[in-house]
């Protein structure tokens, strides 16, 4: 049997902790969707989606069996259209579960046909979110252990710094 499941998230910029837990992802499933949210709730994105799925694709696009796509709307919509049967969450902190439990028990209230699975980092990326990457980039400080040379490089640019 085949089962498939998707990563979704903001990705604004996807880091080295996201690869991370993606990476660990495909070993659990045949099939990885890594699905950037057009719409990310309170969220002001630093990049478009268009943006976000390109540095994506050039981050993960090499490890087998992980498609990028952008996507809008419920998560558990496009994981059922897509016939997905997980949500691939990573946890970092103890403060990362609430919001967390709450999104996962208002999707398997939505739908019972896909679950949500968790995933923690390594030590080395507990610590990484992607605006706290924003935010050292902004103030001028090096992110390069962060991120992908690709996305190191948008980062710089997009804040005139290169």
């Amino acid at each position: 049997m085949s089962v498939s499941a998707m990563y979704p998230g903001t990705f604004d910029p996807i880091t080295l902790g996201h690869e991370e837990i993606l990476r660990r992802a495909v070993k659990l499933f045949d099939k990885v969707v890594v699905a950037i949210a057009a719409n990310p709730g309170s969220k002001a994105p630093m990049f478009s989606l268009e943006e976000r799925v390109e540095l994506a694709e050039a981050a993960v696009g090499h490890i087998p069996n992980v498609e990028v796509t952008g996507y809008k709307g419920l998560t558990v919509d496009f994981a059922r259209a897509r016939g997905l049967a997980a949500i691939v969450r990573g946890l970092r902190a103890v403060s990362d579960f609430e919001y967390e439990f709450q999104l996962a028990t208002m999707n398997r209230h939505l739908t019972e046909e896909v679950e949500t699975i968790y995933l923690t980092p390594t030590e080395k990326y507990t610590f990484i979110s992607s605006s706290l990457v924003r935010e050292i980039a902004r103030l001028g400080g090096d992110i390069s252990e962060f991120v992908s040379p690709k996305v190191n490089k948008a980062l710089l640019e997009r804040l005139g710094r290169k």
